[in-house]
């Protein structure tokens, strides 16, 4: 069970490496964590023998999920749910998690590679192409001399077969991977993860979307300064205009307004105990 506090905040004893709080954002978990703390849970948890997965989320996954109930679900029943963008920060902040910060895919994972080279962690990457997968497992070496990376697929760009979700959870399983990283796009990935989770022996699934790009040299990161204004979303609308202009005039008004409304009380939302498939430990709803 977890305790109750102000502004929709709770903390869950569910975590061996110490409390972990949380906050109530449109419905969903989100885990009062920096990089700092949400490397050191997912050490835990791997040391642990626990086997979890991490979902890295920001504004446009939170509207995802208003209106798909199984991917929240998904979202509530993960180990951690970090905060991939800076309005989830200040929603944190808010509800007095103060050291709560931004927990951005690509800077998670270089943490996670860091932390985890000392310790022999053994690191499989799943998404994305052949080719970028290459590119990144180089730049990761180069980067980490030490890191264990046993192995790495491509999956096909459609719907898995129930032979092929066979044949790939036995070459995941036989690689011993700890940690499966998963660059599929969202929500894609956190599908996979869920569905997936039961079938595979590694210890953490961790969903870092487009950070296979961005470390493989592929695409361009927003600058620091940017990512932490809060205006990501329009250096990557500037970037890709044709793909993403649909998406962020749907997600940042309509964030903007259900926030609201949430803050002022205008309207409830639940965090549901509802499981749609894999199953994962529940804490005490927050009826916000």
């Amino acid at each position: 069970m977890g305790k109750q506090t102000a502004g929709g905040s709770q903390t869950s004893v569910l975590h061996s490496k110490g409390p972990l709080g949380w906050t109530n954002v449109l419905g969903v978990r989100i885990s009062a964590v920096n990089l700092k703390s949400a490397t050191g849970y997912i050490q835990q948890a791997i040391e642990d023998g626990r086997k979890e997965y991490v979902c890295v989320r920001d504004a446009h996954g939170i509207v995802r999920c208003q209106d798909d109930p199984e991917l929240r679900s998904i979202h509530n029943r993960a180990f951690l749910v970090t905060p991939d963008g800076m309005p989830l920060v200040w929603a944190l902040r808010h509800a007095g998690h103060v050291e709560s910060d931004r927990v951005y895919g690509p800077d998670l994972m270089l943490s996670v590679f860091d932390a985890g080279s000392s310790k022999g962690l053994r690191h499989f990457l799943y998404g994305a192409t052949a080719e970028t997968l290459e590119q990144l497992q180089a730049r990761l070496l180069a980067k980490f001399p030490q890191a264990r990376i046993v192995g790495s697929y491509a999956p096909p760009f459609r719907k898995l077969s129930t032979r092929e979700e066979t044949d790939i959870a036995d070459r995941l399983n036989r690689s011993g991977a700890d940690i499966i990283w998963v660059g599929l796009s969202s929500p894609k990935q956190e599908l996979w993860m869920a569905h997936m989770r039961d079938s595979l022996e590694a210890s953490m699934l961790i969903g870092v979307g487009a950070a296979f790009d961005f470390h493989a040299g592929l695409k361009r990161q927003a600058p620091r300064f940017i990512q932490r204004s809060g205006f990501e979303w329009a250096f990557r609308l500037l970037c890709e205009p044709r793909r993403l202009w649909r998406r962020y005039a749907l997600v940042v008004p309509t964030f903007i307004s259900l926030t609201a409304f949430q803050r002022l009380g205008l309207r409830k939302f639940p965090i549901e105990d509802k499981v749609f498939g894999s199953s994962a430990p529940k804490e005490a709803a927050a009826k916000v």
